[in-house]
C-alpha cells in the first residue's frame, strides 16, 4: 500500500554522506509507490519554539509564521516521517533542530499525529557508535511522546569526508529502511 512518506534533512553539505543515504532511501521509498515530500532544513526560515501554546489558534501550526507552517501540514497528512542527518558535535544539527522543536504543536493536539512511522537515517565521524545518541534518543523520544513508532534507524559511523559513505553499506541500509514502511 502506497504511503505518504515525508522527509526532513538536516546537511549543509549538498553532496554529503546523510544525503547520499537520504537519496537511497527515496529512490527505494519511490519504487515501492510511495509518495516522499521532502523538506531541506538547511534551506528554509525556521526559529525554534518559542513555548508560547498558541498552536493552531493562528489557524497555522505555529503563530509565529515561519517556514515550518509550509512543513506542518506535510506531517499532519503524512504516514510517515523520516529524519536525516549528520552528527554535529555530539547532537542533531541546529537547522534541523528547530524543525523538530516545532512539532511541539503536535503534541498538544496530538490526536493529528499518533500512530504515525517515524524513521531516522544519520551518521558521524567517529567510530564510537555512541557519538550518535545524542541524535537518536532525542529522536526515539520525540517520536514516543507524538505517539509515533519508529520504522527503523539508520546509524553510520566513521564517514567524514564526502563519498565515505560509498565505503560502507549505509546507502544499502537506507534503501532498505524503505522495505520497512
Amino acid at each position: 500500500m502506497s504511503k505518504k512518506i515525508v522527509v526532513i534533512t538536516g546537511s549543509p553539505r549538498k553532496n554529503g554522506n546523510s544525503l547520499a543515504m537520504t537519496k537511497a532511501f527515496i529512490n527505494a521509498a519511490k519504487e515501492r509507490g510511495h509518495s516522499i515530500t521532502v523538506f531541506d532544513a538547511t534551506s528554509l526560515n525556521v526559529d525554534g519554539c518559542n513555548a508560547c501554546e498558541t498552536c493552531f489558534k493562528s489557524g497555522k501550526a505555529c503563530s509565529f509564521d515561519d517556514d515550518f507552517n509550509s512543513i506542518a501540514p506535510a506531517i499532519l497528512e503524512a504516514d510517515t516521517i523520516i529524519y536525516t542527518m549528520p552528527v554535529y558535535w555530539y547532537s542533531i544539527p541546529a537547522k534541523i533542530k528547530a524543525v523538530i522543536d516545532k512539532t511541539f504543536p503536535f503534541y498538544l493536539d496530538g490526536e493529528n499525529v499518533t500512530g504515525k512511522g517515524c524513521g531516522l537515517i544519520c551518521c558521524c565521524a567517529e567510530d564510537d557508535m555512541s557519538v550518535m545518541d545524542g541524535v537518536r534518543i532525542p529522536i526515539e523520544r520525540t517520536a514516543a511522546l507524538l505517539k509515533w513508532h519508529m520504522v527503523g534507524e539508520v546509524l553510520i559511523t566513521g564517514v567524514q569526508n564526502e563519498g565515505d559513505i560509498e565505503k560502507t553499506d549505509g546507502c544499502k541500509q537506507a534503501a532498505a529502511l524503505a522495505e520497512k514502511i
